[in-house]
């Protein structure tokens, strides 16, 4: 605003002093006044007046034209104020007060020089000379590039040499020998040097000013000069340190804001990684990946163990070579240390020689574990990463509970699955039985295929397959129902159309809609040397007949899928098994097997068993499997059972 207002009038002469006053006043009332502010900028062909106000209500604080304390952080905008300004005076309300001053242009300065002669306590006289108003000049150009480094070159300088910068300038301006700029950030460490220039005097006492800089942290300003420093040196060095307080202050915010925006990737892809393990084992192993290097030198992850005992369940060292003495050391003088932390539900520090951090591993109102992190290898563990750690392991003991939860429910689903399908298929001389059977998924899910053979008497056997609409439990639930009335009622002697019939109704009264099962059934009863098969088809693939000298011919006629229409139509199909002939059932799994726009078809089925005539059903089965499984490279979209019985007569 100063800068436009000035160019429009013509008065860039002015421009120095008035950007130095304006900005000293500004800074003066947002960091001692705490507040907004408003400038208020007037110019006319003689000059220009700036008014800065701030919003702090109460009373004017005393000035003085003194030098301020040495000690002080402000008031040395008003010493300026009163160096440089041709006039100036304070404004006050309820609202706030206000700072103005004039700069009177330098085309008349026998008024600036005599105006300035009026109201300084300072002066005695009006006879100033030219040569010193051009001296009072040049003194504000030095001190406007004391202070002020450009935008341009301020982006380009880390903070080290942004600070070197200002020290050089200062030490040039007032002459001296050197300089050094200190900082402690409150960690005991004690002070260290940001900048530093020149040589030191030690024969002359150095001017010493505080950095203004918010706690825990601290710094000082230290100039050595060659002879006694005259007292203005301490203004100029009070000028600085605020600028120097001020750039590190700017570069600590900015800091700790970008550190904290990396923790937070840091802990949403930690997250992201532990949330996409569902495998116990692997997630226990991804917890110290995650923490080492990053929040310490190695971690090590304990979980409680059946024996509601501690145990180590994964551990990693930046050294690879230190991880014996590690686990002798976790196992020995830590492991009181992490039984604390478990009870106590808190962060625990463990002493040397471990020197590190213990953090409870809890989710879900469980404690879960431990999670034990070593320090850093340049510093301890600072607050910040101990919250960080503390999130972290929340997150990481979370993955692990989810985990351990799939996997209950994994080992569940593989349960409830095996109950549904046959333990073991009949051995019987002269027919052959072979099953294989390739879930879609290795999840929570139980798929709704199935098979089974049940031994009746006088060497006859009831075969069944079947694919139940639908996954999950509901499906189970409904191919257990099929699994058990198939099973009662071939036991019962029932002929297999009255078996469906019953089958068909008791679906259809189940109150879940929409339940239905395709199924194959079959009667295998011994005819000499054959297999006399009666086939029935309800809504289901037919099956692969494979004669011995491997000619293919599917078999059966397709009738209605049980569960879905009250009226049930199924056309039985009679045929035999000669020596070395092989039926092979499947389910829609193996048919719509896909590779890219390609299905695995009957064609496929054919492909893969031609070969195979008079084999026994073992070899059928499992060639069949490796054929539809090798077909493509994703997993299977949909459950694959294969059901082969052969008539292995010699």
């Amino acid at each position: 605003m100063v800068r436009e207002v000035l160019a429009e009038v013509g008065l860039t002469d002015l421009l120095d002093e008035a950007l130095l006053l304006t900005t000293e006043l500004a800074t003066n009332g947002v960091v001692h006044a705490g507040t907004d502010i408003d400038v208020n900028v007037v110019a006319d062909d003689s000059g220009v007046t700036v008014t800065v106000t701030d919003y702090r209500s109460g009373p004017i604080e005393p000035t003085t034209l003194a030098p301020p304390d040495e000690m002080a952080e402000h008031g040395r905008g008003l010493l300026l104020v009163d160096q440089f300004a041709s006039s100036w005076g304070t404004s006050h309300d309820a609202s706030g007060k206000g700072v103005w001053f004039r700069l009177d242009s330098p085309s008349k300065p026998g008024k600036r020089v005599e105006r300035r002669a009026e109201e300084s306590l300072a002066v005695a006289s009006a006879d100033v000379s030219p040569e010193d108003v051009e001296a009072t000049a040049r003194a504000a150009e030095r001190v406007s590039w004391l202070i002020h480094v450009n935008d341009e070159l301020r982006q380009k300088l880390t903070l080290t040499q942004l600070l070197s910068e200002m020290l050089l300038r200062l030490c040039e301006v007032v002459g001296a020998a050197g300089g050094v700029v200190w900082f402690d950030n409150g960690d005991g460490e004690g002070p260290v040097a940001l900048a530093r220039q020149g040589g030191d005097n030690r024969g002359v006492p150095p001017v010493k000013v505080p950095l203004p800089l918010s706690l825990p942290y601290s710094g000082e300003l230290e100039v050595f000069p060659d002879r006694p420093a005259p007292p203005y040196w301490m203004s100029l060095a009070a000028l600085s340190a605020d600028r120097m307080g001020l750039a590190i202050e700017t570069d600590r915010i900015a800091h700790t804001d970008r550190r904290r925006r990396n923790w937070l990737t840091f802990l949403a892809e930690a997250g992201e990684l532990l949330a996409q393990s569902l495998d116990v084992d692997l997630t226990l192993v991804l917890i110290p990946q995650i923490m080492v290097p990053r929040l310490g030198r190695w971690c090590a992850v304990h979980v409680v163990n059946e024996r509601d005992e501690l145990k180590l369940a994964a551990v990693l060292h930046t050294d690879e070579s230190a991880l014996p003495r590690l686990k002798q050391l976790l196992g020995g003088a830590g492991a009181a240390r992490l039984a604390e932390a478990r009870a106590s539900g808190g962060v625990v520090a463990l002493q040397p020689p471990l020197e590190g951090v213990v953090v409870p591993l809890a989710a879900r109102g469980n404690v879960l574990g431990t999670l034990t992190v070593g320090r850093p290898l340049d510093r301890t563990h600072t607050p910040d990463d101990l919250t960080i750690l503390q999130d972290a392991a929340r997150r990481a003991a979370l993955a692990i509970d989810n985990a351990r939860i799939h996997s209950d429910r994994q080992q569940i689903a593989q349960a409830f699955q095996r109950a549904l399908l046959p333990s073991a298929l009949p051995k019987v001389g002269g027919v052959g039985f072979a099953a294989e059977y390739e879930p879609a998924s290795m999840g929570t899910d139980v798929g709704g295929d199935f098979y089974d053979v049940i031994e009746l008497t006088d060497d006859r056997f009831s075969i069944a397959i079947g694919d139940v609409c639908g996954k999950g439990a509901q499906a189970a639930a409904v191919t257990g129902l099929v699994r058990d009335v198939l099973r009662v009622m071939a036991r019962d002697e029932r002929p297999l159309p009255r078996t469906l019939e019953l089958l068909n109704h008791t679906l259809l009264e189940q109150s879940d809609e929409g339940r239905y099962a395709t199924l194959a059934t079959a009667m295998v009863e011994p005819d000499g040397e054959d297999l006399a098969v009666t086939l029935h088809l309800s809504g289901h693939e037919r099956p692969l007949l494979l004669h011995s000298d491997g000619r293919c011919e599917y078999v059966g006629s397709l009738g209605t899928a049980v569960g879905l229409l009250p009226s049930l139509a199924v056309n039985p199909a009679r045929f035999s098994l000669r020596p070395g002939d092989a039926l092979v059932f499947y389910t829609d799994g193996v048919t719509e097997r896909r590779h890219g726009n390609q299905l695995f078809g009957h064609s496929g089925i054919c492909r893969s068993l031609r070969a195979l005539g008079g084999y026994p059903a073992k070899v059928i089965a499992a060639k069949l499997r490796t054929e539809v499984l090798n077909f493509s490279d994703e997993d299977p979209r949909d459950d694959i059972a294969i059901l082969v019985v052969a008539n292995e007569t010699e």
